[in-house]
Parts: structure tokens; C-alpha cells; sequence
């Protein structure tokens, strides 16, 4: 049976959170440098036992003020121990309330410079197979990342995204750019139904890419993020298509 997992970021103070969590099967939970604090780590980590929804980190740079959006220039040293103090402290939770750290999804810049930059997708990949050799790595569909976490043998989830729209080269449009986001809800549920279908996505350019589709990501932050995450949810299982944590 063909199935999708279905993310979504969580603790990042959105009121959706409790809403969204019937239509989704894992979630990443900042863990309080670009959003969040130990107060909604818990309760997110709590929400996610209430559904049985797989929890992940969703560590990225120190920075609220821009919510990790910005680029940050780090040493390999600074990355290992920012990455670390995130995902420990998140762990420390889950240890307490009897959960299992699933998941690593990188979030905002963090994410996009390491989809893109082969070294620092290996520095990342390096600190994450030296620290948590065991979870999962969530990382985009075709990028860096996803290569040099395989490479050293971490198990990799290909992600990608409902209302993103695509380059040719397979990498996700910038949002500094006007055509970034897919802005309607029927262009964004026939896009999630062509990447898990057919393995396939059409790009800005009107070019068909292939691309690996293990987990899609669902935004929580956008005006209509609980109504988009139902639709998601019926149209997959109205097509046969299973919705499960990987």
C-alpha cells in the first residue's frame, strides 16, 4: 500500500498545534533557540503521546528575533554544540514523560544552507552520526543532506513540501521570490498528489523533476493551516494512499 508520513513544526507558538495534531503523524518540535522553550517543548511532547504522533527535534540557529531565518556563520565547533544543547534538551523531556525521540529535521536557514552546501551538509551529517546515530534525519528531497547523511550510513526520510513550489534543480524557490509559495489550495493538493503518486513534481519552469517523497510537510503557520492539513488528510485517504510514521 502506497502511504506518506505527514510532518508538521510544532512549539513555535502557533495556536494551531492542538488542532493540526489529528492530521498529522509526526511533528517537529523547536527546541528553544529560533522558537519555543522548555514550557512548549513539554507540551508539545505531550500532545504528540495524546495522538500517537512520532516527535522529532527541529534544532536551528539562536536567533528569535528573525526566526532562524537568517543565515548565521558557524565554526564546525559552534554547529556540534548548538545542535547538541537543542536536541539534549529535548531528549531530557521526552526521557521524562516516557517518549522516543523519532526524529531530526533542521529548521528555516539551517535547513536551506544545508539542502545546498555539500560541506555543510557533511559537517552536519558528521555531528549528527556522532551524536544520534539512532534517529532519523527528515531532510529535503534530492539535496545535500540527504547524500551525506547516507553516506554515512543514518537512515534518511525525503521530505517534501505541499505548498512550496519547486526549481529545476530540485531545490525549493527562495522565499525572497514571488513565486515561492503555491497560494491555493487545489494547485497544492495536486502538486502533494504528484510527488506521492508518480514520484514526480513540476517545477516554476513547467519542467517534470523526480523526487523522493517519504514525508510531506504540512505548515502550521499559515492562515489557513488547520483547514489545508484536513484537506491533505481526506484527498490521501480518499486515494488509497496510507498516512503512517515511518
Amino acid at each position: 500500500m502506497l502511504s506518506i508520513d505527514l510532518n508538521c513544526d510544532m512549539g513555535e507558538g502557533m495556536v494551531t498545534d492542538t488542532q493540526l495534531m489529528p492530521y498529522i503523524s509526526s511533528a517537529n518540535i523547536a527546541c528553544g533557540f529560533h522558537a519555543g522553550d522548555e514550557q512548549t517543548m513539554c507540551q508539545t511532547v505531550a500532545l504528540c503521546l495524546q495522538h500517537g504522533v512520532a516527535i522529532g527535534a527541529h534544532p536551528g540557529f539562536k536567533d528569535k528575533t528573525n526566526f532562524g531565518r537568517k543565515p548565521i556563520p558557524l565554526s564546525e565547533m559552534e554547529l556540534f554544540e548548538w545542535i547538541q544543547q537543542q536536541i539534549d534538551a529535548l531528549q531530557q523531556i521526552c526521557t521524562a514523560m516516557g517518549a522516543a525521540l523519532h526524529h531530526i529535521k533542521l529548521h528555516g536557514a539551517l535547513y536551506n544552507m544545508a539542502s545546498a552546501d555539500a560541506d555543510l551538509a557533511g559537517m552536519v551529517a558528521k555531528i549528527i552520526h556522532t551524536l544520534y546515530p539512532h534517529l532519523l534525519v527528515y531532510a529535503l528531497s534530492g539535496s545535500y543532506l540527504i547524500a551525506a547523511c547516507k553516506a554515512l550510513g543514518l537512515r534518511t526520510a525525503s521530505e517534501v513540501f505541499a505548498d512550496r513550489t519547486y526549481q529545476d534543480n530540485g531545490q525549493l524557490t527562495p522565499r525572497t521570490e514571488a513565486n515561492a509559495l503555491i497560494e491555493t489550495t487545489a494547485a497544492a493538493l495536486q502538486q502533494v498528489l504528484e510527488m506521492v503518486q508518480n514520484k514526480q513534481v513540476t517545477t516554476v519552469s513547467g519542467k517534470k523533476i523526480t523526487i523522493a517523497a517519504d514525508t510531506l510537510c504540512l505548515h502550521g503557520d499559515g492562515a489557513h493551516a488547520v483547514d489545508f492539513a484536513k484537506k491533505i488528510h481526506h484527498i490521501l485517504k480518499q486515494k488509497g494512499i496510507g498516512i503512517q510514521t515511518l
